[in-house]
């Protein structure tokens, strides 16, 4: 039966080309089965929600000089300071923010500034919890660079003075271990 129908359809769909007449047109409709299913609408993914990040007030930041950059101490999350930017990582997901407190943007790994992106979290959290001892132990004559928030002007510039020259000496580095001009 199905053959009967389909060839019957080719045979009226060839031979309409074929007919002389003005006003030639072709109509058929199949239906076999029950009624049409319902058209069930596909998830659209979401894009992750902002972390729930609530810092009440500013945090202290040490910069343990293995990693370069600020890393925060006595808050319950990764946060991290380095060009001019705050980062999280919050559920294997990463966000930035010009402020501390957010808000937060998502960011993709790949994004994240080279020197965050050199180390692993262990590693950071590791040498983050040794130099906080340090600074613990001695505040008033801890040497190493750490800061808080929300002391605009001269804190940023000290701040900027500072990743300059961890870029320098990390580019000096890289210098040694590849030649002057990146030979191996």
């Amino acid at each position: 039966m199905k053959k009967q129908i389909l060839l019957t359809a080719v045979l009226l769909v060839s031979a309409a080309p074929l007919a002389r007449a003005g006003n030639v047109g072709v109509d058929l409709n199949i239906n076999i089965g029950n009624q049409p299913r319902e058209v069930v609408p596909v998830p659209v993914p979401v894009a992750p929600a902002t972390p729930p990040v609530v810092i009440e007030e500013p945090p202290e930041f040490v910069a343990p000089p293995a990693l370069g950059f600020y890393v925060a101490v006595g808050v319950p999350y990764d946060l991290y300071f380095t060009g001019n930017n705050y980062y999280v990582c919050k559920g294997n997901v990463w966000y930035r923010s010009p402020r501390y407190n957010g808000p937060w943007d998502v960011v993709r790994y790949k994004a994240l500034p080279p020197g965050l992106r050199k180390h692993r979290l262990e590693n950071i959290r590791h040498l983050r919890d040794e130099e906080y001892r340090m600074y613990r132990g001695d505040a008033d004559h801890y040497r190493g660079r750490h800061f808080r928030p929300g002391r605009e002007g001269r804190e940023d510039k000290r701040l900027a003075k500072d990743e300059r020259k961890w870029d320098r000496e990390e580019h000096r580095h890289d210098e040694g271990r590849h030649g002057r001009h990146g030979e191996d």
